[in-house]
């Protein structure tokens, strides 16, 4: 993916730039769904997976990160999505998942599928919607 720019930040999958440290704070310790999770957990969750990072475009800060589990042909599964506190409110969560699903959309996938407690609103404005048939789902592991 070559950068999108929103406003005054930079959304990159480039793995270069990446904070991995950063990341592995904000999720371990802000973040209802990860909290608690080990370091290299996070960082074997960030090999596997293809990340998105959002930087200040001036000092290249990251402020924000989004990681996609997908075999980049008809399954993906978007996940710790997380904006830092101090840039929240700028549009970016939403910036950035859009720049995930046209990132992920030449490869035809056959669904993008998210869990999320507390942003509905946020997905709903890049086109996602709450399953209207959950009974074909099932999940392994703590629910």
């Amino acid at each position: 993916m070559s950068d999108v720019i929103f406003r005054e930040y930079v959304i990159s999958t480039d793995p270069g730039r990446l904070d991995a440290a950063r990341v592995h704070h904000w999720l371990s310790t802000d973040a209802y769904w990860a909290l608690g999770r080990s370091r290299d957990k996070q960082d074997a969750a960030i090999a596997g997976s293809l990340n998105f990072g959002v930087y200040e475009a001036d000092s290249g800060e990251q402020v924000a990160y989004a990681r996609i589990v997908t075999d980049h042909a008809t399954f993906a599964w978007l996940c710790d999505v997380y904006v830092a506190p101090a840039a929240r409110g700028k549009g970016l969560g939403t910036a950035l998942v859009t720049a995930v699903r046209d990132h992920l959309e030449p490869a035809g996938l056959r669904r993008i599928l998210l869990a999320t407690a507390d942003a509905h609103g946020v997905y709903e404005k890049i086109g996602f919607r709450t399953l209207e048939t959950t009974d074909k789902w099932m999940a392994l592991g703590v629910q």
